[in-house]
């Protein structure tokens, strides 16, 4: 059987490592190097570009591997954040016991989304799911079932516990919030590289042809929609536990216009340009939160040029490389033994 190449893995395994590991080392340096109230404010905005990885990563599954425009994913974020909320300030469950039941509570309200709509291709997609995001909006804001606290949101939420362990400083909460975007790093690197992943980059590329080779689209289009959505729930327990104040502003339109350019920006389908986009958009917001005017006015020029100078996006996906050496010795006689060279060639 043709691989991918080994090397390409190695590379990408050991550049992931490398990269948490200076993350882990920054709260230290922080401190080392005499940041203000040790980093306290650095430290802030490093969580908040980790809950956004952690939220953008779960919809490149959808956007940049599947193909599908996807420009909802906020309202499976807040319904997260919400069910943790609800259930930690009115039951007074623990944060963590919360988070399987946030993602699955989005995971279901998704599904029973798609169901009507999978079908449906490019701007169509993308008009429902605004529509998504803007009905969602709305529903908080009204108090759904007395619960979500109308447009003042739900405040007092409890830190997370862990073994005794209470996540109450910014520190802690950089390693609890970078532990699981690490976590969500390995577990769509894995998804990117099994069977799974690459029917759903053939369903990307073209969804006719995928299906003439016996993949069910409809199916994998289903299952990637809902697995997106139960990781976004997740994100949002960690959103609702690092802030302890939600509302539904913090849910808006403008939130799913931002996650759809950090995809996009970073070079849809590939999991180190969600993590740069992530970076560049969420940080440069926080360092022209002076601006707050402009701001709207530079991201859309930027987007702008992007789109006329970089497309593809800053760290476009590689293409896969295929070893044939394997197959040496292999072919029936008469076939000569430099046809495997001949076979080497390159996938997107």
């Amino acid at each position: 059987m043709i691989s991918d190449m080994p090397s390409n893995r190695n590379f990408s395994l050991s550049a992931g490592l490398l990269f948490f590991l200076i993350m882990a080392l920054i709260p230290t340096a922080l401190e080392l190097g005499g940041a203000a109230r040790g980093g306290i404010a650095q430290l802030d905005m490093l969580n908040k570009i980790g809950i956004y990885a952690m939220l953008a990563l779960s919809l490149n599954v959808i956007l940049g591997q599947a193909g599908m425009f996807h420009m909802g994913h906020t309202a499976f974020f807040a319904m997260g954040a919400y069910t943790t909320a609800i259930l930690n300030t009115v039951y007074q469950w623990p944060i963590f016991a919360t988070m399987p039941v946030a993602g699955l509570f989005a995971a279901i309200f998704a599904f029973l989304l798609a169901l009507p709509i999978i079908h449906l291709r490019g701007d169509y997609l993308l008009v429902v799911t605004i529509g998504i995001v803007e009905i969602v909006g709305i529903s908080l804001k009204n108090n759904l079932f007395g619960l979500t606290g109308g447009a003042n949101g739900i405040y007092g939420i409890a830190r997370p516990e862990l073994l005794g362990l209470v996540f109450s400083t910014p520190k802690l909460q950089f390693y609890l919030i970078w532990g699981f975007t690490a976590l969500t790093v390995l577990l769509f690197y894995l998804l990117e590289h099994s069977r799974f992943g690459r029917a759903l980059n053939y369903i990307r590329d073209d969804d006719l042809a995928a299906s003439g080779c016996g993949i069910n689209v409809a199916r994998y289009k289903l299952i990637v929609f809902t697995l997106g959505a139960f990781w976004a729930g997740m994100a949002g327990t960690l959103f609702a536990a690092n802030i302890r104040t939600i509302e539904p502003t913090s849910f808006n339109f403008y939130e799913s216009v931002l996650l759809f350019a950090i995809v996009i920006l970073g070079g849809g389908g590939r999991i180190a340009g969600v993590l740069l986009g992530s970076f560049l958009l969420i940080g440069l917001q926080d360092v022209f939160r002076g601006f707050e005017s402009a701001r709207m006015l530079v991201f859309g020029a930027a987007m702008m040029l992007m789109m006329i100078f970089r497309p593809q996006g800053l760290l476009p996906p590689r293409r896969r490389r295929y070893n044939a050496r394997p197959l040496v010795g292999r072919f029936p006689p008469g076939i000569p033994d430099s046809m495997p060279d001949l076979m080497k060639g390159e996938r997107t």
